[in-house]
């Protein structure tokens, strides 16, 4: 898909971007792409925030129930599939946002993760065996024939280079080159609005915890229980596992609101972190939804996009 000005809206669990992405999406006839690697789970709604029959109606969504609970689902995937929904949604005359809170999708978005290649594994062990024996210094001569301009690095890349060059007969440093102009060709120019409530965070997460309690959560996961095996990758969304155990009759509901209540504060602090060093700050907006400007700050956000 051709290169083209892309709005994300982004930030931790339970910081409001749905309902600020809700507003602009009535307001701009916008249409949502949900990037949450919990959402994309068929079943698994209330503890995922998932949107709700009457807000799917309202506007539309991409990125919702596509994946079976047993299914890994991959980053890589995702960004292959939400190219997919841009586009639907640009067939529809509506402008996509990208909304969510899993960065490692939307990084792969707007910049496509490196395929390397796969290798033999049962030739991949003997040959590690095999250059396990020989020192830094002669795995660096091996690199400097095999793929030169990785030959300064260090013994895991070098190992990684040499195995590569051996087995698949490319180099690293070509494969490396030709991702870049991929990626040259396929990235969006993307603009974020950040929306955090600061230090009110830590209290939003409580009263949705226990609006998603009161909301039936638990008999969800009762239901799930019986349905969905206890490997399945959905059972990683926040608080499930956590859910389950209560349900199994290993915590009592005090401690299980607790343990939800730490879990998710846990997972938007490692959100906070990474969408504050892994994004170009000078394509960043920051919100608080709290503010009484807040939305007037969105609209400006979104006509500066045009």
């Amino acid at each position: 898909m051709a290169a083209g000005r892309l709005r994300v809206i982004c930030g931790p669990t339970a910081a409001g971007k749905s309902t600020i992405a809700m507003i602009l999406a009535d307001e701009f006839d916008a249409a949502i792409v949900s990037a949450d690697s919990r959402q994309i789970y068929c079943y698994f709604n209330i503890g995922t925030a998932k949107p709700t029959h009457e807000e799917c109606a309202r506007v539309t969504h991409y990125g919702v129930d596509v994946a079976e609970p047993g299914e890994r689902y991959s980053a890589a995937r995702w960004a292959n599939e939400a190219h997919e929904w841009i586009e639907c949604a640009g067939e529809l005359e509506k402008t996509p946002i990208v909304v969510g809170g899993t960065g490692l999708y939307i990084r792969a978005l707007i910049e496509p993760l490196f395929d390397a290649p796969e290798l033999d594994s049962f030739a991949r062990a003997g040959l590690e065996a095999e250059l396990a024996t020989k020192s830094t210094d002669e795995l660096r001569r091996w690199c400097e024939k095999l793929d030169p301009s990785r030959a300064h690095l260090g013994r895991t890349q070098l190992l990684r280079s040499i195995e590569t060059a051996l087995l698949s007969g490319a180099r690293i440093s070509d494969l490396h080159e030709q991702h870049a102009m991929d990626r040259a060709e396929a990235e969006f120019a993307p603009s974020y609005l950040v929306v955090d409530p600061a230090e009110s965070l830590a209290s939003q997460i409580e009263s949705r915890v226990d609006e998603m309690l009161e909301r039936g959560w638990l008999d969800e996961v009762r239901d799930l229980i019986s349905r969905v095996p206890a490997d399945a990758p959905a059972w990683k969304a926040s608080g499930y596992r956590v859910a389950r155990d209560h349900l199994e009759g290993k915590a009592d509901l005090s401690t299980t609101r607790e343990r939800i209540i730490i879990e998710t504060r846990q997972y938007a602090k490692r959100q906070r972190t990474w969408f504050r060093h892994q994004l170009p700050q000078g394509a960043v907006t920051t919100l608080n939804p709290l503010d009484s400007q807040a939305i007037a700050v969105a609209r400006e956000w979104w006509e500066r996009a045009e």
